[in-house]
């Protein structure tokens, strides 16, 4: 039984979670990658969270969305993984258009482009026109990276190293839970010291950069990296919408076609910090 059977089988009918109610926050265009469902990094109930904070009339879900690399070595599917999966396929039938890119991860879904699977449209690449009429590209942005398709031995190998330590990651995100301390990315703190990963991050920019360019459109929204950023090249913009294992971030759209990147784990805090004060009793309060 292959992974996307297993997962369609194992699907309940309502969430282990049920929706949050309430007002939800209004994009034209919500784009999120990465997420890595099946692995014990994915930081599901964030992105649970942010589901159900937010709304839009067009979802992209730019690759790497099951991890189907790691779910071949060992299966791990929690009931949170099928909440995430549910919420998605509810937004469809609601009459969000979704648009699924498989990325190198999920790459056995990329048999299937051209068809819909519950509303949900499979496509290699998307063009994407903005409210203020510009055209972007939309792709996963594996085919940029050289590790991947030239050394796919050093890709595995580097996947098991990037495992490791996200088992790290949760473990120190526990204990700061436990100190009353917000999420923090052992992974991505890394990445952002090692000058070899920054210098790999410059060059996937600027070679994704140059094939919007050529293609020409006036931008291109990726993923793949796990590193969220709006930078311009030249006459093209790159954005990547990051990821939901290190940083936990989308790339959304206003209903004007200004783009922004959202960091989740810092909503949730300010979220938490506000709750928390209003919770407390002015002292004027008590002494009246």
């Amino acid at each position: 039984m292959n992974a996307l059977t297993r997962i369609t089988a194992d699907m309940p009918v309502e969430p282990s979670v049920p929706e949050r109610e309430g007002q939800r926050r209004r994009y034209r265009t919500i784009w999120v990658s990465d997420i890595h469902l099946g692995t014990r990094g994915c930081n599901a109930d964030m992105l649970i969270d942010f589901l159900d904070s937010t709304d839009s009339e067009t979802m992209y879900l730019v690759g790497d969305i099951i991890d189907g690399w790691r779910l071949r070595r060992s299966w791990y599917w929690p009931a949170a993984h099928n909440d995430i999966v549910w919420r998605v396929m509810k937004r469809a039938k609601r009459g969000t258009r979704v648009v699924f890119i498989p990325g190198n991860h999920d790459e056995m879904f990329r048999q299937f482009t051209g068809m819909t699977f519950g509303g949900i449209e499979i496509r290699r690449q998307a063009i994407h026109t903005t409210a203020d009429g510009r055209r972007l590209m939309v792709t996963h942005g594996d085919e940029f990276d050289t590790v991947v398709m030239c050394h796919r031995w050093l890709a595995f190998l580097g996947d098991y190293a990037y495992e490791t330590l996200m088992t790290l990651n949760v473990g120190l995100n526990w204990i700061r839970q436990k100190m009353g301390l917000p999420y923090w990315s052992l992974s991505k703190h890394a990445k952002q010291k090692v000058k070899n990963a920054v210098e790999f991050i410059s060059r996937y920019e600027e070679a994704v950069a140059h094939e919007a360019q050529s293609r020409g459109v006036d931008g291109v929204v990726c993923g793949h990296i796990h590193t969220a950023e709006i930078r311009p090249f030249g006459d093209v913009l790159y954005y990547n919408d990051g990821d939901w294992v290190e940083g936990c971030t989308a790339l959304v759209e206003h209903f004007d076609g200004r783009m922004e990147i959202l960091h989740w784990a810092d909503e949730m805090a300010a979220r938490k910090l506000a709750e928390a004060e209003a919770a407390v009793v002015p002292l004027h309060a008590v002494a009246a």
